[in-house]
C-alpha cells in the first residue's frame, strides 16, 4: 500500500466551496501533517486568501497554466467536470487524488471507499492513483448499516432520504436562507438554484430522472452499496427528496435481514460501531435531528425498532442523520488520506479530540 511522506504537500482543488472550506477546517482539527498547502479554485477566486493554522494561504487559479507538480495529496471537491479534466493530470504528476465528485465512482480502476465500510479496498493502491468518495447519502446510510450487514447480512434495504440544501452546495444554502428572510419581509423569493420555492417545501431530489423513473441519487444508493459491500445480490429501493434544512441529511432505513435478530442485538452492534452515535430516547421522544448532526463527525442513529412487516423477525427500522458536508464529503476524503500516512492516525485522532473537532 502506498505511503505518503511524513509531511506531504497537500492541495485542495475547489478550496473556496463549502466542502473545500470544510476540508481546510478538518485538516487543522485533526492535526493532519502538512509540509506545504496549496489551494486551487476557479480563475475568479485566484488571489483570494483562506485562513489555515494562523496564517493566510493564497488561492491559485486552476487553469491551463497551473503548476501542479510536487503535490503528494490532492483533495478534489470542485465538481465532476473539473475532476474529469484535472484529477488524471494530478495523478500523472505524482499525486494521490481523493475525489469527492461522481466522476470516478463507477470506474473499476479507482477504489470507491468509506473507511468504516471497506478500508481494504485501499490496499492495492501502490502509487499515484485516484480514489473516489461515494455519494453522501450512501456514506451516511452505510456507516450505520454496515455493522448490521457484517454480523447478520442485509438482503434488502429500503431508504427514504431527507436531504439538506448543503448537498447542492453553498449557493443552495444561501438561497434557502435568503428565502427565509424574503418570506418574513413579504418580498418575492429568489428561486435561481432550484427553480421553485424551497422554504416550507419538499420536492424530489434535483438530479436527472432516468427512463425507469429513478433519479441519479436513488440509483447511486443501489450501485454504490453493491460495490462498497462487494455484494451484487443486495436489493436497494430508494426515494430521495430535498427538505428545507440547511445542513445534514436524514434517512429512514428499513432492512430485510438474512436471519432473525432482536432489537437488543442491533443496538449492541451499533453501540460498538466506528463512526456511529446512538440517539434513541423514547421517553423524551428525542432521536437524530439534522441540527444535532450538523458539524459532527459521527452518523447519528435512532428509532431502532423491529419492522413487523418483515416475517420471521428479520426486519429492522432505523432513522439516521449525518452531516453531508463533513462525513458525507470532506471528512470521508481526509479519513481516506489518513490511511496512507505512516501509522500516525491514532495519535492525530487523540489530538483532534482534545481540540474539540469531534463530539
Amino acid at each position: 500500500m502506498l505511503r505518503l511522506p511524513q509531511n506531504p504537500v497537500v492541495a485542495i482543488v475547489g478550496a473556496t466551496g463549502a466542502v473545500g472550506r470544510e476540508m481546510l477546517a478538518i485538516l487543522e482539527q485533526r492535526a493532519f501533517p502538512i509540509g506545504a498547502l496549496r489551494l486551487f479554485a476557479s480563475p475568479r477566486s485566484a488571489g483570494s486568501r483562506l485562513p489555515f493554522r494562523g496564517a493566510d494561504v493564497v488561492v491559485e487559479s486552476l487553469d491551463t497554466g497551473a503548476a501542479i507538480e510536487g503535490v503528494h495529496l490532492a483533495l478534489f471537491s470542485a465538481g465532476k467536470g473539473v475532476s474529469r479534466e484535472w484529477a488524471p493530470k494530478f495523478r500523472d504528476a505524482g499525486s494521490l487524488v481523493v475525489d469527492n465528485s461522481s466522476a470516478f465512482r463507477s470506474d473499476p480502476a479507482c477504489p470507491l471507499v468509506v473507511p468504516e465500510v471497506n478500508p481494504d479496498a485501499l490496499d492495492a493502491v501502490r502509487g499515484p492513483a485516484i480514489v473516489a468518495n461515494p455519494n453522501c447519502s450512501t456514506i451516511i446510510a452505510l456507516v450505520a448499516v454496515t455493522p448490521i450487514h457484517r454480523a447478520i447480512g442485509v438482503e434488502r434495504m429500503v431508504v427514504a432520504t431527507y436531504q439538506a440544501a448543503s448537498g447542492a452546495g453553498a449557493a443552495a444554502m444561501a438561497e434557502l436562507e435568503s428565502q427565509a428572510h424574503a418570506f418574513s419581509a413579504q418580498r418575492p423569493l429568489d428561486t435561481t438554484i432550484f427553480g421553485r420555492q424551497y422554504l416550507f417545501n419538499v420536492f424530489s431530489h434535483n438530479s436527472a430522472i432516468g427512463p425507469d423513473g429513478a433519479n441519479e441519487e436513488e440509483r447511486k444508493l443501489l450501485t454504490e452499496t453493491r460495490r462498497l459491500w462487494a455484494c451484487d445480490s443486495v436489493r436497494v429501493a430508494a426515494t430521495c427528496v430535498r427538505v428545507p434544512t440547511l445542513r445534514a441529511h436524514a434517512e429512514a432505513i428499513h432492512l430485510e435481514l438474512s436471519r432473525a435478530t432482536t432489537e437488543q442485538e442491533v443496538r449492541a452492534l451499533l453501540a460498538s460501531a466506528p463512526g456511529v452515535a446512538i440517539r434513541d430516547d423514547r421517553t423524551a421522544n428525542r432521536f437524530p435531528e439534522p441540527l444535532e448532526a450538523a458539524g459532527a463527525d459521527d452518523v447519528l442513529v435512532g428509532r431502532i425498532r423491529m419492522d413487523a412487516s418483515v416475517e420471521g423477525g428479520r426486519g429492522i427500522a432505523l432513522f439516521v442523520c449525518g452531516d453531508q458536508i463533513r462525513k458525507g464529503a470532506a471528512l470521508n476524503a481526509i479519513q481516506i488520506a489518513e490511511r496512507f500516512m505512516d501509522q500516525d492516525a491514532p495519535t492525530r485522532r487523540v489530538l483532534a479530540t482534545t481540540l474539540g473537532s469531534t463530539r
